[in-house]
């Protein structure tokens, strides 16, 4: 029971199950890892949105019936040719279907069926230099089916004609840990085809359809260290100033669309950082500001018109976990109160009355504990 733009009520039903095994063998004297899994993700849904008069339910809009059924099946080999460098392959299988029924409508809806049947392999490496670092390498395809929500209503584009969006990846990185450092760094790219983007918009409710060919390119990176250590507590597990730092660099955009041609993609800022310095105390008590930084503004319309602002967040937190089975934490955040754009829908060319930015939270304190049993 939903009451927004209209008043939404709908019943949803789910099922699913899974199963998965692994064996581990020796193979030609080589070690070798073979994984092999089912996923079954089915349900349905009665959907009724009426007039939103006040609150009220008014006068009846539409009545749906839609099923959605997704079957997947993967494996994975692990074949380790080197004793510490294995070849991976695999691949899974995806087979979805989309079904509505339209009982009554006045806005547009539109029965049909769709069926996507996908494979998706990929082949990588992956050295472990050490116990604790790791160096890896992959290029993989992967796919995505478009889900009601992203047709529905009075669309511009009904479900039965939006396709399966379909990608690419190649992809190389890193991860170590040391008692005074670790890191995470991964450099990607992915070539996209029929990627699922939000042409058309209508109080914050996105009508997807199908963009040509785009890439999604950028940079993972984490890092944390030990700044200085033995301050106040020197023994072989001392007190620590330690930085941790994450970073994504998002490179997406438009691969010479017939109407957007180089075009940013909407909605991703391409840089995004959190950090935070923490004083580690061996007792399991650490505690220390953090920020939040979007240094740069993104666009939210595919014509690349209208975007948003930068913004800096700060914000304190302290903890307790010394390793056992209880902690605690309490953090504050935007602890000067900023107003700010925290997301954005999307659409294709945007005005001055497109309904797109979503707001923050303001100032607010978080505090949690966890007991293992």
């Amino acid at each position: 029971m939903h009451p927004i733009f209209l008043w939404l009520d709908e019943h949803h039903r789910g099922y699913g199950a899974f199963t998965r095994a692994v064996d581990d063998r020796f193979v030609g004297g080589f070690c070798n890892r073979f994984i092999a899994g089912l996923n079954i993700n089915n349900g349905n849904a009665d959907v009724t949105w009426f007039v939103n008069t006040g609150g009220q339910k008014g006068a009846q809009m539409n009545s749906l019936e839609q099923t959605s059924k997704n079957y997947s099946a993967y494996v994975e080999n692990s074949f380790f040719f080197i004793p510490n460098v294995a070849l991976i392959t695999g691949t899974q299988f995806l087979s979805a279907t989309r079904n509505q029924q339209v009982n009554f409508s006045l806005i547009g809806d539109v029965p049909g069926r769709t069926e996507f049947n996908l494979w998706s392999p990929k082949v990588g490496l992956l050295w472990d230099v050490d116990p604790t670092w790791q160096v890896f390498g992959n290029v993989s395809r992967s796919a995505e089916v478009p889900s009601y929500g992203e047709g529905g209503g009075a669309a511009v584009v009904d479900f039965t004609r939006i396709k399966a969006q379909t990608a690419t990846t190649y992809e190389i990185g890193t991860r170590g840990r040391r008692p005074d450092y670790s890191w995470d760094l991964a450099l990607y790219h992915a070539d996209i085809h029929n990627e699922l983007q939000c042409f058309f918009n209508q109080f914050g409710n996105c009508n997807v359809t199908n963009a040509d060919r785009t890439v999604h390119q950028g940079v993972e990176a984490g890092v944390g260290v030990s700044l200085l250590k033995g301050l106040a507590v020197r023994s072989a597990d001392p007190d620590r100033i330690w930085l941790n730092v994450a970073y994504t660099y998002s490179d997406f955009y438009y691969d010479h669309d017939a109407t957007f041609r180089n075009n940013r993609l909407p909605g991703a800022p391409p840089h995004y950082m959190r950090a935070e310095l923490l004083y580690k105390h061996p007792s399991g008590v650490s505690f220390g500001p953090n920020i939040e930084w979007v240094p740069t503004s993104y666009f939210v319309d595919s014509a690349n018109t209208l975007d948003t602002q930068s913004y800096l967040l700060w914000g304190l937190k302290a903890v307790y976990d010394n390793g056992t089975n209880f902690s605690a934490y309490i953090e504050g955040r935007n602890l000067s109160d900023q107003s700010y754009i925290a997301s954005t829908s999307i659409i294709d060319r945007a005005n001055a009355t497109s309904r797109l930015f979503n707001p923050g939270n303001g100032r607010a304190v978080y505090a949690g504990m966890r007991l293992k049993m």
